[in-house]
């Protein structure tokens, strides 16, 4: 899948690492920003689980007290099991939508995959594989919030599945796996189980915080897109009252 007919598909110039998508519900929406704040609230994912933010330092569940750092230097880490001699290679991929401080659930000020980097170069992608053959964690992304300009409150981390073999869901690759660390804490760690019969997943938002932190929302949503159409809408606002949202 060539990331930059994205462009074109929305409308937007072909030199632009944007894409479109029309405003999310406003009501769905004002909660969704209501959350974004990092608050006591824990917001929905689709599977109807609430999700509680982290913070560098915080134990699950229990964001830093006082003048706490946020997140720094955060890795998304990928794996799954190459196919066999027989199959079509399975290619997944690590992407992120990042969006302004102004309009968190407007359209990407950029998107990051593994042929574009951010402007500032804050969010990178040092490790990509288009097979998922060698040891453990195969593909990485970095995401530097520490660095992260304030102009930015939010970015949305998903991994979509190439369907240029045929179609193929999480179920359809063996091993698959992503972890999310900073430093040596483990943030999150998921299979994909939740979500096998989907082709793309959203899993986590990163947020800052009204005093400037960055904190961290598990978000394990399945789509049934392929990569341009998940990028567009991975960032839409979900509600908090309604897990299928």
């Amino acid at each position: 899948m060539d990331y930059r007919g994205l462009a074109e598909v929305h409308g937007v110039p072909p030199s632009a690492t944007t894409c479109h998508r029309e405003r999310a519900d406003p009501s769905s929406t004002e909660a969704a920003e209501e959350a974004s704040k990092c608050g006591s609230r824990t917001p929905f994912d689709r599977h109807g689980a609430g999700s509680t933010p982290f913070w560098s330092g915080a134990g699950r569940g229990h964001p830093m007290s006082g003048a706490g750092e946020g997140l720094g230097k955060i890795e998304v880490r990928l794996k799954w099991d190459p196919s066999s001699w027989r199959e079509p290679p399975r290619h997944l991929d690590i992407v992120a939508a990042t969006y302004s401080d102004a309009d968190r659930y407007g359209r990407p000020a950029y998107v990051v995959h593994y042929d574009s980097r951010s402007p500032d170069g804050t969010i990178t992608m040092p490790r990509h594989s288009t097979t998922g053959q060698g040891f453990g964690f195969v593909e990485v992304m970095t995401l530097e919030f520490d660095r992260l300009s304030s102009a930015y409150g939010r970015v949305v981390v998903g991994v979509a599945i190439h369907q240029d073999g045929g179609p193929r869901t999480f179920g359809d690759i063996r091993n698959a796996g992503v972890l999310v660390i900073e430093k040596y804490t483990e943030l999150l760690k998921d299979d994909f189980g939740r979500v096998a019969g989907a082709t793309a997943a959203t899993i986590a938002e990163f947020v800052r915080d009204s005093t400037g932190r960055w904190c961290m929302y598990p978000a394990i949503r399945g789509y049934d897109s392929e990569p341009a159409a998940f990028i567009a809408e991975m960032g839409r606002a979900h509600s908090l009252e309604d897990p299928s949202a």
